[in-house]
């Protein structure tokens, strides 16, 4: 398994588990660009837009990322805090591009097994099974892109999947990241309106990979959850270390 970085101890930034304890595993590798985020970084003097973990997507940056079992990842986690409990936090990239994998099938099963809450952050295109006892106790937080990402990929949005994460897993719930516009809501509505679920597993949160660019969107985003009966969901880690790594 291909990991881009592995941290902690720090604060969960965003979503359901916002403000608790949490160490960080992000794997590489992503099935998505997400350019229409417009983060800009450069390799070769070359210009580049992406997603704000850019460095686990684009495969510029392969030779950064660490070739892990699920025991190395695991000595790793506890070297980093030997503290009962702490939350685990699978990111990416895309970490359910290794769902098939026995390695992360073992690394889930140990995590849970040792009373770890673990929330694995997906885009929730990629079809998995959910046929083992431990999956079902994840909690899915899933960022289904819309078309400020990138207008081809609204095509991917994959409702029986949704629904399923959301009927059959532990708090899981849709977490969108917008700018706040009327277009952004309605593409939302046209989503959530073919999924049974309720407003409690809707969140809305600003796109923003630096304080700056929060600071812009926060307000009208926080104006649509409060007019649309949805959640809201800040970015702590941006608020406070801005557009820092590893924290």
């Amino acid at each position: 398994m291909y990991i881009s970085e592995i941290f902690g101890p720090t604060i969960q930034g965003e979503g359901r588990r916002a403000g608790r304890p949490s160490l960080f595993i992000r794997f590489a590798k992503c099935n998505l660009q997400c350019r229409g985020f417009n983060v800009k970084y450069t390799i070769d003097s070359k210009k580049y837009f992406g997603c704000d973990s850019f460095y686990a997507v684009d495969k510029n940056f392969k030779n950064q990322w660490k070739k892990l079992d699920y025991k190395q990842i695991i000595n790793n986690i506890y070297n980093l805090s030997d503290q009962k409990n702490i939350d685990i936090v699978i990111t990416g990239g895309e970490p359910l591009l290794y769902w098939e994998n026995k390695d992360f099938q073992k690394l889930l099963k140990y995590l849970i097994k040792n009373n770890h809450f673990i929330t694995i952050e997906t885009n929730g295109t990629i079809n998995i099974s959910l046929q083992k006892k431990y999956q079902r106790k994840i909690m899915f937080s899933i960022g289904v892109k819309l078309q400020n990402s990138d207008e081809k990929y609204t095509k991917r949005v994959n409702i029986p999947l949704l629904q399923k994460l959301l009927k059959q897993t532990t708090n899981s719930y849709l977490k969108f990241s917008i700018r706040g516009k009327n277009k952004e809501l309605k593409e939302i509505k046209n989503i959530v309106n073919n999924l049974d679920i309720t407003n409690n597993q809707i969140y809305l949160m600003p796109i923003s990979s630096n304080k700056k660019e929060l600071e812009i969107n926060s307000q009208q985003v926080i104006q649509q959850a409060i007019k649309n009966n949805f959640l809201y969901s800040d970015r702590i880690h941006i608020r406070i270390w801005d557009n820092k790594r590893k924290v």
